[in-house]
């Protein structure tokens, strides 16, 4: 090849797309709007995801509930590890994503990604432990024994921060699914691509499909059907402004949703097992012990 014709090559622009059910349509609107970075310049056109797509990813997200629920807590933490693996392998690409949408030099959204990366394994080591924090038997006047054990809530919407693009997303993404929910992410309104590059990863790591789905798009108009839709049952509200938020509560109402309320989140700090807790259920059961007395006698 000549030395002009390298130079009239053109580069590959990336075509982003949804991640929905394990594959990645295009919006079922058609509909793109513009990714500009911290300086103005243009980075690429996402999708603008309409409300058919949010519903068609809650449909997924219950599909893939009943499999994600019932695989080992141990087997769920094998395959977040397997998310840092692939995130490890991709360093430099989420780097370059991360410095352009939040406008951090190269070293500062290294360390952004780095920090993403571990808060992967974090989460991971976590998924059969937190049973024995929140679970365990409880003392009962009576010869039974009495045990309460955490379940997923279900499926949960997530409104990714708006700022924190990658690391926040991470860090309301993770304890959602570690804990065996499936999820519907809203990635941020501003800075989408990361979350998008995020699926990417997720979809050639053993997570299977429809267990997170990843819209782009306005975030009001996105959340508004999700809040408002019956097969949801619970939202996480990191992502929505004040006056949003009381909007999305209202409508999430309807369902009797868990509801976690956006609040101020240092996400560089390591995270405690609220944001898992958020999203759990606790379902307690009666046995009898055997005993029919206080003398001890047994049937």
């Amino acid at each position: 090849m000549s030395e002009k014709s390298e130079q009239q090559r053109l580069s590959v622009f990336k075509t982003y797309k949804l991640y929905v059910g394990g594959k990645f349509p295009r919006s079922e609107s058609g509909r793109v709007y513009e990714v500009i970075d911290a300086k103005g310049n243009w980075l690429a056109n996402a999708p603008l995801s309409s409300r058919k797509d949010a519903r068609d990813a809650v449909v997924a997200a219950r599909k893939a509930f009943g499999g994600w629920s019932g695989a080992t807590a141990y087997n769920r933490g094998q395959v977040l590890y397997r998310v840092a693996e692939m995130l490890e392998g991709r360093r430099d690409q989420f780097v370059r994503e991360v410095a352009d949408a939040e406008g951090l030099g190269k070293s500062r959204a290294a360390a952004v990604v780095d920090a993403t990366i571990d808060r992967w394994v974090w989460y991971a080591g976590w998924t059969d432990k937190i049973a024995q924090v929140v679970g365990g038997g409880n003392p009962v006047a009576g010869p039974f024994f009495n045990l309460s054990s955490p379940e997923p809530t279900g499926v949960v919407a997530v409104l990714a921060p708006q700022e924190s693009s990658f690391l926040g997303l991470v860090s309301v993404l993770a304890p959602v699914i570690a804990t065996g929910n499936t999820a519907v992410v809203v990635a941020s309104e501003k800075a989408p691509l990361p979350a998008l590059s995020l699926a990417e990863v997720l979809a050639t790591s053993d997570v299977p499909g429809g267990v997170v789905n990843v819209l782009s798009g306005r975030t009001a108009e996105i959340a508004a059907p999700l809040a408002a839709h019956q097969d949801v049952n619970a939202i996480d509200l990191a992502g929505a402004d004040e006056a949003l938020a009381k909007e999305l509560e209202i409508a999430a109402a309807d369902n009797l949703k868990r509801v976690l309320r956006p609040q101020p989140v240092d996400y560089a700090r390591t995270p405690g097992i609220d944001r898992m807790t958020a999203f759990l259920e606790t379902k307690t059961v009666w046995h009898p012990t055997g005993s029919l007395g206080a003398s001890g006698s047994s049937y």
